[in-house]
């Protein structure tokens, strides 16, 4: 399965990486490199502003929406109902289930969940 994620101030990287760790397997992809993507994706990115997608977010969805599967999204608590906002927008958008929220650079349990769902999706497609 392939992952594509946008990081701002590293915290979805972070999450990334630590992913990485348990599930070796999963190719990754920055969308902050441009890429074309011409299989199906999971999407990770974060929440900027008061609960807006980011604009590297929109533009890599713009060319490559049409093999979004599922989307995860990094936000901070504070922000109250804006906590990860961008990934129910995202859903909402593009018709793909938002598989889970995490604070910052996620914990250890958000790490199993994402990687559980990613696992799911991927013996389901």
């Amino acid at each position: 399965m392939l992952i594509a994620y946008d990081s701002l101030t590293g915290n979805v990287k972070r999450f990334i990486t630590k992913v990485s760790k348990v599930s070796p397997n999963l190719k990754v992809v920055n969308v902050n490199d441009n890429p074309i993507i011409n299989e199906k994706f999971i999407l990770v990115t974060y929440t900027i502003g008061f609960g807006n997608v980011p604009v590297t977010t929109e533009k890599f969805l713009n060319e490559n929406h049409k093999n979004l599967i599922a989307v995860a999204s990094s936000g901070n608590l504070v922000w109250g109902n804006n906590f990860g906002k961008s990934g129910d927008i995202i859903s909402q958008q593009y018709g793909v289930p938002l598989i889970i929220k995490f604070e910052l650079s996620g914990t250890t349990k958000d790490v199993e969940k994402f990687t559980q769902e990613v696992i799911g999706i991927d013996n389901n497609s």
